[in-house]
């Protein structure tokens, strides 16, 4: 697949996809339409489409934000130095979408690798498990535990 940031792509997203994404906002806590979110699937950048996260790898760490262990593929990631409103982060961005997509901490649980990638949903598109392959994400259905399917 070709992953790219597009007019088009950047053109459908809601005020509140375009002020993250775009602007590195931060969606308030306890409101992103991801942070409950229990079904099996893969997370991708709403801009690009490059996978980012998977079902498996999300975690409750009760920050208000949906939390990950761990990408996809670190080559979709970029970690940034950030330096803003007086913090010292890591800032977490989509490699080909550009797209700010949240902050990765080290206070993830040990079991799990010690990260946490606290992630904005507005910056995430969620496809289910029985839509990756007519989505085109059928080859990362093995990183997947479907529930359904056992």
């Amino acid at each position: 697949m070709d992953y790219s940031k597009s007019d088009e792509a950047i053109e459908k997203l809601s005020q509140e996809e375009y002020r993250v994404t775009q602007r590195n906002g931060t969606e308030h806590p306890g409101t992103g339409k991801y942070l409950y979110n229990k079904e099996a699937g893969l997370y991708v950048d709403i801009v690009s489409g490059e996978p980012l996260f998977t079902s498996n790898d999300k975690f409750d760490s009760g920050c208000g934000w949906p939390s990950f262990s761990k990408p996809v593929d670190p080559a979709f990631i970029q970690e940034i130095n950030d330096t803003s409103h007086g913090m010292i982060r890591t800032e977490v961005r989509s490699t080909h979408g550009d797209s700010h997509l949240g902050h990765v901490f080290e206070d993830g649980p040990i079991s799990l690798g010690g990260l946490r990638y606290c992630i904005n949903s507005a910056s995430l598109r969620f496809i289910p498990y029985d839509k990756l392959d007519e989505q085109g994400y059928g080859q990362y259905k093995n990183l997947i535990v479907n529930n359904n399917e056992q």
